[in-house]
């Protein structure tokens, strides 16, 4: 079934991502588990992949849990999908399903955000006013675009004057997606960056640059594009082994690459980028850009106690908890989970799977007056495209390490048609089946 080089039959992917997928169900799924009897009252903040996935196994956990989860989009997004909408291979509503389709009966639903929270007298306060008191939180909120940090900077943007932004959403996708073919097309200079905050799946910026890349291989536009990667720091990618095996590859592709650049404005007119630099203010002229906007956390969490109140996540808002437990530092009863929690490493969809059962474990060996050994190690995972059917499978944990699923398999810094495969098409249904409780 396998090849030379870890290439990998169509029969044998669909063997391989059947059998974890059903191993990942079968290991990871609560329903198993000892019912535990409370009264307790549970108020989980945010319904995307991760209070989602944890309202789905409390449920099965938890025999007379009041749980209620506080969130005003009606619209459930695969966030995951966005890049693939971005380079043109899936429609917007690809990644569009409703909230309430992934919701467990017997769960109460505020469709409404949070406003304030308030850890002293155990409350969420809703943008209406409505209080919701709870013996236990769960934050889930997700975060922040903050375009607004970038002077000149607005969603209206996207998808004119060459201006792109793959995060925006799956229709500014689909509008960044218009921009790069355009620009793959006609040619000029595509301008590439990262923002300096900790952000939701790092390889991201560094997939959309291969994709632009390779597109206009194809289409033999290659010579009448110059490629610019303006990198927030001195690497590309944070785990040290990656980061040499990308910069071979920019290198190889011919990209430009500058370092200890962070977008600071933007001129949609003169179509040029402002950025801070160690040294000052530099311009860089763009004909495409994808505008990637610093990341915080939302502002009912970042205004509250408990936010980080020193360190280098301070202005960020991102929650104070345990690394390893995702329990609050400062109040034991709140938890973090997937792209609030304040931890050095994780904001990724595959991350949220191993975090989830995680705070399951140790939120229900709370309640029941027991202690949990359950231990999140930091594990994140980034199928990093290279090119439309190559990819690497890089997964990697809070020591940098590389953390393989499939050793001896999947090599993770080759670019193999099964990993661009596991972006593709095993991993939203694994992403499905993590929001049922079941991954």
């Amino acid at each position: 079934m396998f090849g030379l080089g870890g290439n990998l039959s169509r029969r044998g992917f669909l063997a391989l991502t059947g059998g974890s997928l059903a191993l990942a169900a079968g290991s990871a799924s609560s329903a198993s588990a000892e019912r535990v009897r409370t009264n307790a009252r549970i108020v989980i903040l945010g319904a995307g992949a991760a209070g989602t996935a944890l309202a789905n196994r409390l449920t099965e956990r938890l025999d007379g849990a009041s749980i209620t989860i506080v969130d005003g989009r009606k619209r459930h997004l695969y966030q995951p999908g966005f890049t693939l909408i971005a380079a043109g291979l899936k429609p917007a509503d690809y990644s569009v399903s409703s909230t309430q389709q992934w919701l467990p009966s017997g769960l109460t639903w505020l469709e409404e955000a949070a406003a304030e929270i308030d850890p002293e007298t155990k409350q969420v306060i809703t943008t209406s006013g409505t209080t919701v008191p709870y013996d236990y939180l769960v934050v889930a909120a997700g975060l922040k675009l903050d375009y607004g940090a970038i002077e000149g900077m607005s969603l209206d943007l996207i998808g004119t004057n060459g201006i792109g932004s793959v995060y925006a959403g799956p229709e500014y996708a689909e509008k960044t997606w218009q921009a790069m073919d355009r620009f793959t097309e006609e040619g000029g200079v595509g301008l590439f960056t990262r923002p300096a905050t900790e952000m939701k799946c790092a390889g991201a910026p560094l997939k959309y640059t291969f994709l632009t890349d390779d597109y206009a291989r194809k289409k033999g536009t290659r010579g009448k594009i110059r490629i610019d990667y303006a990198a927030h720091n001195d690497t590309l990618f944070s785990v040290p082994i990656v980061d040499e095996k990308v910069r071979m590859l920019y290198e190889e592709r011919g990209f430009e690459t500058t370092y200890n650049r962070v977008m600071t404005a933007i001129d949609p007119g003169r179509k040029v980028a402002t950025f801070w630099t160690p040294e000052g203010s530099v311009e860089m002229e763009f004909d495409f850009t994808n505008v990637i906007p610093p990341m915080v956390a939302p502002d009912a969490v970042r205004n509250s106690p408990l936010a980080w109140q020193t360190g280098k996540w301070v202005n960020e808002g991102w929650v104070e908890v345990d690394k390893h437990t995702l329990r609050h530092a400062r109040y034991p009863e709140v938890f973090a989970v997937g792209d609030s929690a304040g931890v050095p490493k994780g904001k990724t969809a595959a991350s949220v799977k191993w975090q989830v059962p995680v705070v399951e474990d140790q939120l229900v060996a709370q309640i029941d007056g027991k202690e949990s050994q359950s231990s999140y190690n930091g594990y994140t995972s980034c199928p990093l495209i290279t090119r439309v059917g190559r990819a690497m499978l890089v997964e990697f944990d809070y020591k940098n390490n590389l953390t393989p699923s499939f050793p001896g398999i999947i090599a993770p810094l080759e670019e193999l048609w099964i990993s661009w495969l596991m972006k593709e098409v095993a991993l939203k249904a694994t992403y499905n089946a993590m929001l049922r409780g079941r991954a």
